[in-house]
């Protein structure tokens, strides 16, 4: 096996001799130069680099979008709050004008209330003066009748007097609304009469009035005073 390779390696020098030629020495080989580094390796490298922007980029887009929200949600609560501001200054202003009326309408009653009382004290005052005025006359011939009865001590002239002052007086009255209540020979009224005792009479029908005690009377139609009677059992 040695031997074999010896002659191979002889080989070439032979051939080299024959044709006259120096056996060429081999040159030692020159070193290769270092291999740049690809272009793929710096892409790999950039990669994560790149990545790191895009994030940060992200990142800051998210940042202003969530100041561009936040400025849009201030800016909505702003202007609901001054939406609500200005519809209370208005409930405001509306209640201020309701107080303002009511309190004119408060006033306005007033004034009708006191100009009313004072309306009807006067009605009532001329009422009473205009009955005065009218019962004066009585008054005096009550006065002519007593004097004219100290005077003559004649009891027909002093019973004619005083029936003819109580028929003015009477009439007086009368035009101002006043009735005698009728009660006897009538039924017994709880709203008209007031009884004072109960009797036996014969030949009436329980209930029925059978005398009066004193006299009532009704002014406009209204119970003055109830007549005290007398009711049968």
């Amino acid at each position: 096996m040695k031997d074999t390779e010896k002659r191979d390696d002889e080989a070439p020098e032979a051939v080299a001799e024959e044709a006259g030629e120096q056996p060429v020495e081999e040159q030692p080989a020159e070193p290769s130069e270092p291999a740049e580094p690809s272009e793929p390796a710096e892409q790999d490298e950039a990669v994560p680099e790149r990545a790191d922007e895009l994030t940060d980029e992200a990142d800051a887009d998210d940042a202003d979008e969530a100041e561009a929200l936040e400025g849009i949600e201030a800016d909505g609560v702003e202007a609901e709050e001054d939406a609500i501001a200005a519809d209370l200054d208005k409930a405001r202003a509306e209640a201020e004008s309701y107080l303002d009326d009511l309190r004119r309408l408060q006033a306005d009653f007033d004034n009708y209330r006191k100009r009313t009382l004072r309306e009807q004290t006067a009605r009532a005052a001329a009422a009473s003066q205009a009955l005065v005025a009218r019962l004066l006359p009585v008054l005096d011939n009550f006065e002519l009748a007593v004097s004219s009865a100290e005077r003559s001590r004649d009891f027909d002239r002093m019973l004619k007097g005083v029936e003819m002052v109580f028929g003015e007086l009477r009439e007086v009255l009368e035009a101002e609304g006043l009735v005698r209540i009728e009660a006897e020979g009538k039924p017994f009224d709880p709203e008209r009469h007031e009884a004072v005792i109960a009797v036996e009479e014969e030949d009436t029908e329980p209930g029925m009035v059978v005398d009066i005690v004193r006299a009532g009377y009704e002014l406009r139609g209204k119970v003055l005073r109830p007549a005290m009677v007398k009711v049968a059992k």
